[in-house]
């Protein structure tokens, strides 16, 4: 029997406000995400401009409050301008990135209608790789949000939509530090950082209330992190108003342990950014604090792949600059869509994104907009036919509702394991960690509704843990309840039809003296509310 875990929260240590953002997803034309899932104007549910509208249906339901569109390495190529207007005059180009032929029947217009019909914030990513020119991302703000009366306003009305869209957060360029990114700005990031702070000015000066994001590491494995950051958001910390940060965390099959302790590597570079921030705000004496954009992450299981020892430091660049003469460009129907699918059951992947959103729950305070990647299709599955809920979808939807007001410091006391270290590949290496936690854990308190919600992970596989949760500062919040997800079968998945795991109350638990008793089940997630 494994002994009893103990996590504390209490109403004096508070971390800092959820912002609405935080849980939100990414969408980016690869494979079937536009081309099949979002649009197929073949689709018996298809909308007047080919949308799915069983996809725009499920995803409304969940109250998604942003997604970062339209991508992605996609967008460093991606031409704007040529997307826009009657869909027989727009051009159709090829993306290196993905080795695609981009047709541009979803353009810009299209993205953000999409968004509309959906009900979500759209959180937009300009071209700064091949279009490094400040005037096209000024021309984008002033077709996007500016009323009427100049050229570009009025042809987006002439476009069909005469209202703006009233985008409020733009991102200048995607992983603009990686070698792989068409027009990289991986050897100048000085450089970089002076053209963000003029394309973000002039863009502030088109529509003063919009909001800037300036690229930092797009994984902590890159050679040049913290210090590349650090040289860009020198060159442009008072007219920015986020860092965007990405990584993909992986752990090969079966060490369940490494992939759910994969959160703790997000905390340690989170911390180490938000410490960065710290040091160029004090270099600048400003009073302004940049937040941190974790707008790409994700979980992913992976084989050991063989290493090549010998270069000492690892260079990312030795494993992007490759040309093979036999790659061919792809045209995607998107009415010929094959289905992809996380490896392994619904409850591994729920416990590794959720895992996740956890660490960026517990840094709420620096940590303001957080963008799963894979969000979409989490929230609502889907194939070429039908969209169902996967069991990700529950955990992703309750933290949507009840991760709201202030995320509090909890305090988790339970029997741990130790990672070793591991490399999956050259690039992704990972050094130990000793004591981690089998109970991961995170909350949220919800003045406004006089609400605590406490979120558990038991990352054991094989115990279910007793819990003892001390909430004895919070005086009067006496109504409780616990709902569990959890699957005796690991392996098992939900589909269309079949609601296999679903929420349940857990009725075991008891509140006495403030402290509430409770079990929570080998892998599972868990959700602890309590009201006045």
């Amino acid at each position: 029997m494994a002994k009893k875990a103990k996590i504390t929260v209490h109403p004096e240590f508070q971390i800092g406000d959820i912002s609405e953002r935080l849980f939100s997803a990414f969408l980016e034309p690869i494979g079937t995400m536009v081309n099949g899932t979002m649009f197929n104007p073949k689709h018996p549910t298809a909308d007047e401009q080919g949308f799915r509208r069983d996809f725009i249906d499920g995803l409304k339901d969940t109250g998604l409050p942003a997604v970062r569109l339209p991508g992605g390495n996609f967008v460093s190529a991606w031409q704007w301008k040529d997307s826009i207007g009657p869909k027989d005059q727009r051009k159709v180009h090829l993306d290196p990135a993905w080795y695609q032929y981009i047709t541009n029947e979803v353009g810009h217009d299209e993205y953000l209608q999409w968004a509309e019909k959906v009900g979500t914030e759209s959180l937009y990513t300009i071209n700064l790789g091949t279009h490094r020119e400040m005037q096209d991302a000024m021309d984008l703000v002033e077709y996007t949000n500016h009323p009427c009366g100049t050229y570009w306003s009025d042809l987006r009305r002439k476009n069909g939509h005469e209202d703006p869209y009233k985008v409020k957060l733009y991102y200048l360029g995607n992983e603009m530090d990686g070698p792989w990114q068409l027009g990289s700005w991986e050897k100048d990031p000085s450089g970089y950082g002076v053209l963000c702070n003029e394309a973000s000015k002039a863009m502030k000066w088109i529509d003063a209330s919009i909001e800037t994001a300036v690229c930092g590491s797009s994984a902590p494995f890159m050679e040049h992190f913290p210090e590349w950051d650090e040289k860009v958001l020198d060159q442009c910390y008072d007219t920015v108003d986020y860092l965007s940060v990405h990584h993909y965390h992986s752990a090969q099959p079966g060490d369940i342990k490494s992939l759910l302790g994969g959160s703790l590597y997000y905390e340690d570079f989170i911390n180490t950014e938000a410490a960065m921030i710290e040091y160029v705000a004090s270099k600048h004496r400003s009073p302004k604090k940049v937040k941190i954009s974790f707008d790409e992450y994700g979980a992913m299981v992976r084989p050991f792949s063989p290493l090549n020892p010998g270069y000492g430091r690892y260079n990312m660049a030795r494993s992007h600059y490759k040309f093979d003469p036999e790659r061919r460009y792809i045209l995607h129907d998107p009415d010929k869509m094959t289905d992809r699918a996380f490896p392994g059951g619904d409850m591994l992947h729920l416990l590794s994104m959720a895992s996740i959103q956890l660490a960026l729950l517990r840094h709420a305070d620096v940590v303001k907009v957080g963008c799963m990647t894979g969000g979409l299709g989490a929230l609502c599955a889907s194939n070429h036919d039908h969209v169902w809920k996967a069991a990700s979808h529950y955990a992703f939807k309750q933290l949507i509702d009840y991760a709201r007001g202030i995320s509090m410091e909890t305090k988790v006391d339970s029997e741990t394991y130790d990672m070793p270290g591991y490399a999956i590949d050259d690039t992704s290496q990972y050094t130990g960690k000793e004591g981690v936690n089998y109970i991961d854990s995170a909350s949220a308190w919800d003045k406004e509704h006089d609400r605590l919600t406490v979120f558990v992970i038991n990352r054991s596989e094989t115990e279910e843990y007793p819990i003892d949760l001390d909430i004895k500062g919070f005086e009067g919040y006496n109504s409780y309840e616990h709902v569990e997800i959890y699957s005796p079968d690991f392996d098992a998945k939900n589909a269309y039809g079949e609601d296999i795991i679903v929420p349940k109350e857990n009725k075991e638990g008891k509140l006495e003296d403030g402290v509430f008793t409770t079990h929570v089940k080998p892998l599972s997630w868990n959700v602890i509310t309590f009201t006045k």
